[in-house]
């Protein structure tokens, strides 16, 4: 494949996750995340792999700035601190350790975010149910279906892809524009 032809089924995918109905979970992720920003409740993010690195480039955006000068957001990305993830994991268990970390940073009226490209990231499944169990709001970015996080969601972003990397690829496109918009609100706040 040459590199115009990765770029043209790119376009493709992102034509077809346009068509997707994406508008209303990221529109609801957006105003979930903008209360709790404005509440100073926090945003804590999850992934493993990638997922871990986009978790924490979307910390990194809110927290610094994306495009405006704005107030500092509460976010942060829960697989960034190797001392606790590794501590917990070696003592515990890898499967609890983001259930730990929520139970530990989170508060009502909060935002837990899991990213999973396949949805079945068990770590990042009871991060989820262990946020709403505190009363936040859980919204899982994944790839097509969901997976068994979609159970634990209340905002579901699917992209229409099984694909590893393209997922990956869709995924930058959506939380860039959820960093965007929820940037936006805080600048006129």
């Amino acid at each position: 494949m040459t590199m115009d032809t990765y770029f043209k089924a790119a376009a493709a995918d992102l034509e077809k996750a346009a068509a997707a109905g994406l508008d209303a979970p990221v529109a609801a992720a957006i105003e979930a995340i903008s209360v709790a920003a404005s509440a100073r409740r926090p945003l804590l993010l999850c992934g493993n792999g990638g997922s871990a690195a986009d978790a924490m480039h979307i910390a990194g955006e809110l927290v610094g700035r994306y495009k405006r000068e704005r107030v500092g957001i509460m976010a942060v990305a829960l697989g960034a601190d190797a001392a606790v993830t590794t501590a917990w994991s070696n003592d515990y268990d890898f499967d609890s350790v983001f259930e730990r970390q929520v139970e530990a940073l989170g508060a009502a009226g909060g935002v837990v975010w899991g990213l999973s490209t396949s949805g079945n990231s068990e770590n990042v499944l009871r991060a989820l149910a262990k946020g709403r169990a505190m009363d936040m709001t859980a919204i899982a970015l994944t790839g097509e279906g969901g997976g068994r996080v979609a159970a634990e969601a209340d905002i579901l972003i699917a992209v229409p892809s099984t694909d590893t990397p393209r997922i990956q690829e869709l995924h930058t496109c959506i939380y860039h524009y959820i960093c965007e918009q929820v940037e936006r609100r805080a600048a006129k706040a």
